[in-house]
Order: C-alpha cells, then structure tokens, then sequence
C-alpha cells in the first residue's frame, strides 16, 4: 500500500469519517484553509494510488475511501515500527508507553486490554 501525505492523510480521514463528499464538501470540512485546486490535487493522487473510487452524477465528481482506515493504521504502524524500532510494534509500544504521563487509569486499561487479548489469543 502506497503511504500517504499528511495532506492525502486528511483528505482520507475526512472520507472515512463522512463517507463519500465532492470536492467542494472535503474543502468546507478540511482542518485548515485550502484551495479548490489543492483539494483536487490530492484526490486525484489518491485516486491513482488506489485509495479513492470517484464517481459522476451529473457535472460533479463523488470521491469515496476504498483503503479501509483499519489498513492503512496498520500500514502506517509497520512503518513507524520499521523505522524507528526495528521492525518490532512491541518496542514501539513500550516506547510509546513510557514516554507518555499514563495516569494509573490509563495503565491499568492497558493491563485489561492485554488480558483480553492474550485470553483471545490462547483461545480461552
């Protein structure tokens, strides 16, 4: 999967919160001022990356997230963790955790959300 711009990453992160918008719509819900033309720009990379489907009713063009965010999170986490931490999501995470003020709440969410997932995972 091609990774994305920061600027790609906002346009999708539009789309796969409002679901299918034209061009004009995405330039209203951007999270800073931008150009009609820039908005267009991205989307047609996004196109050709793969990431969006467009589709025309009448003289206006729909643009559509076809990458899921799931996807693409986990893209982007491989990346980081590759980059960063050799490869290993494990140490990006305690990296993350230890360098972040968790208050006791949030570690002991983070010790149920383990349980679980090691109860999943051992088929309990």
């Amino acid at each position: 999967m091609p990774r994305f711009t920061s600027g790609e990453l906002k346009v999708m992160s539009l789309l796969w919160a409002h679901g299918e918008l034209k061009p004009a719509e995405l330039q209203e819900l951007f999270p800073e001022p931008i150009k009609n033309p820039a908005i267009r720009s991205y989307l047609t990379v996004l196109l050709e990356k793969g990431h969006v489907s467009r589709r025309r009713e009448g003289k206006a063009y729909y643009y559509k997230a076809i990458t899921r965010s799931r996807s693409a999170f986990r893209t982007m986490l491989d990346e980081l963790a590759e980059a960063c931490c050799g490869g290993s999501v494990r140490t990006l995470v305690m990296n993350v955790i230890k360098s972040e003020k968790l208050t006791e709440e949030d570690l002991i969410a983070l010790k149920r959300l383990a349980d679980e997932e090691g109860s999943k995972a051992s088929g309990r």
